[in-house]
């Protein structure tokens, strides 16, 4: 933290959210201007990515003390700026996408040489953009700022999507677009409504939104637009554009369902819920187990796809579906113990789930192999990989020594407490399924057997491939000892207190 003690202590505190904001803007410039320059290009991208990341570390012991940064660029309406604010919600958010853009980083280099794909220059563009985008997102201060970064991220990944540039990453990249160009009309629509209802976009801890702004059906028809309007949460139906985007590299995937997209979905349906409406007025409108009811459809029904499912990389994208349906089950419960257990799951479920894709990532780049049934045996020779894994994996589950326990726990604990006790064996029943897709890809890559042929090969193309396997192998057992460390030291990076200084801040306002 020496770094971010120094920054914080030279810097005024609203110009180091900017540099966190807008530095991947000027590494995307550098990687054009560097194109030519392999290395040059990707240290840039390293760089970048570690200058952000130590920017938004460097704001941690500030809000930890209770306290919030805002700042204002320029008005665009009366009432409106284009405006950002850190809070204790926003860096969460904000510091689980600065940490795995430095692991996706490597990892990308590893896994783009690898496979020498082509307009490396394009993906590494396009990568950093997204990045601001997201950041963006995490450190809005109303629905207007959220809105442009939102739209932005989804122009932004569109290429990545379709990177592969074959017919099949073309017609996926286009659905994508349907998908996420309908969700952004949506968002506009309940923005714009919002703003001729209040007068303002800003959130707040007790909402905007009151009980006498409008009649009880259009507040309730609003909060259905709001979540129209964030489709990348990729609820169901309108989840079928996050496995069709498979197709894209295994960098592309862990951006799509551990860093950026799907969660800033999730980010976005909690911040309507709770700095929009506010807690108090969701449970008047009894909007809170509508939702509830409503995404546990998700949650049950995207574990049934992921069994039958043989592809990897698509069955790890149902699973994305089912947990990013848990932490959005976690913020409709409206307690206390169930809105922390979703706030630590958006950092928790990441470092998991960027492990399980960055692993079936590197499967592939070294074996070709794309579907489970092919993998029989690899783990005799792909140890760490398959290690982590299975890591990963029991964390989805929230199984020990992953750090998923900690943050089920919590919405469990949560479902207890909001008295809808129904919503735990929802829990339980979704954690069982968990278990029943992921149990078998342990047992295929660990104890069938594998083929003295097919060892060799393998053993071959890492030996011929050393440096570019590392890059790849190092990253994924990076985050899956910290998906342990998190689980025995859950506030190494003080999540929990981030968690705990947001919902109280939100509960607070209501008398606890």
């Amino acid at each position: 933290m020496i770094c971010s003690d120094f920054l914080i202590s030279v810097l005024p505190e609203t110009v180091i959210p900017l540099i966190a904001i807008f530095s991947p803007v000027i590494c995307s410039v550098l990687i054009v201007m560097f194109k030519n320059h392999p290395n040059l290009r990707e240290g840039w991208t390293i760089i970048t990515s570690v200058i952000c990341c130590v920017s938004i570390l460097s704001l941690i012991p500030f809000i930890l003390k209770d306290g919030t940064i805002s700042l204002s660029l320029f008005t665009i309406f009366p009432g409106i700026d284009y405006a950002y604010h850190v809070d204790a919600f926003g860096l969460i958010f904000a510091l689980t996408s600065s940490l795995l853009w430095i692991i996706v980083s490597f990892y990308s280099i590893g896994y783009m040489r690898s496979l020498n794909e082509h307009n490396q220059t394009r993906f590494y563009f396009f990568f950093a953009l997204a990045m601001f985008s997201t950041i963006g997102v995490a450190f809005s201060r109303n629905l207007v700022t959220m809105y442009i970064h939102y739209e932005l991220l989804s122009l932004f990944t569109y290429p990545l999507v379709a990177h592969e540039e074959t017919r099949e990453a073309l017609s996926a990249g286009r659905k994508y677009l349907v998908y996420m160009i309908t969700s952004g009309c949506f968002l506009l629509a309940a923005t714009l409504v919002t703003y001729w209802l209040t007068g303002t976009t800003d959130f707040t801890y007790s909402g905007i939104i009151t009980i006498n702004s409008a009649s009880k059906i259009v507040l309730q028809s609003l909060f259905v637009i709001f979540i129209l309007g964030f489709m990348k949460a990729a609820y169901m139906p309108f989840h079928s554009w996050l496995p069709t985007a498979m197709v894209a590299p295994t960098p592309v995937s862990a951006l799509l369902h551990a860093v950026a997209v799907v969660k800033a979905g999730v980010f976005g349906i909690i911040r309507v819920v709770c700095y929009i409406y506010g807690i108090n007025l969701i449970q008047e409108l009894g909007l809170g187990v509508i939702l509830a009811c409503f995404i546990s459809f998700t949650v049950i029904v995207a574990n049934l796809f992921a069994i039958r499912e043989d592809n990897l990389k698509k069955r790890l994208a149902y699973s994305t579906i089912n947990q990013l349906a848990f932490i959005i089950l976690g913020a409709s419960l409206l307690s206390p113990l169930s809105l922390k257990g979703s706030m630590i799951h958006i950092f928790f479920h990441a470092f998991m789930k960027i492990t399980l894709f960055m692993c079936a990532g590197t499967i592939t780049a070294i074996t070709g192999m794309k579907y489970i049934s092919e993998m029989k045996g690899i783990g005799k020779a792909m140890p760490i990989t398959s290690i982590s894994f299975i890591i990963g994996a029991l964390g989805m589950c929230g199984l020990p020594p992953a750090a998923g326990f900690i943050s089920k726990w919590f919405i469990g604990l949560g479902a207890i407490d909001s008295g809808y006790t129904i919503f735990l064996f929802v829990i339980l029943i979704a954690s069982l399924l968990d278990a029943v897709y992921f149990f078998p890809i342990i047992w295929t890559i660990l104890f069938d057997e594998l083929d003295k042929g097919n060892f060799d090969k393998i053993k071959t193309k890492i030996k011929d491939n050393k440096i570019s396997v590392t890059l790849m192998v190092l990253p994924l057992l990076i985050t899956a000892i910290a998906s342990v460390l998190f689980f025995i030291f859950p506030d190494t990076l003080g999540v929990l207190n981030l968690a705990d200084i947001a919902v109280n801040n939100l509960f607070c306002i209501y008398g606890g």
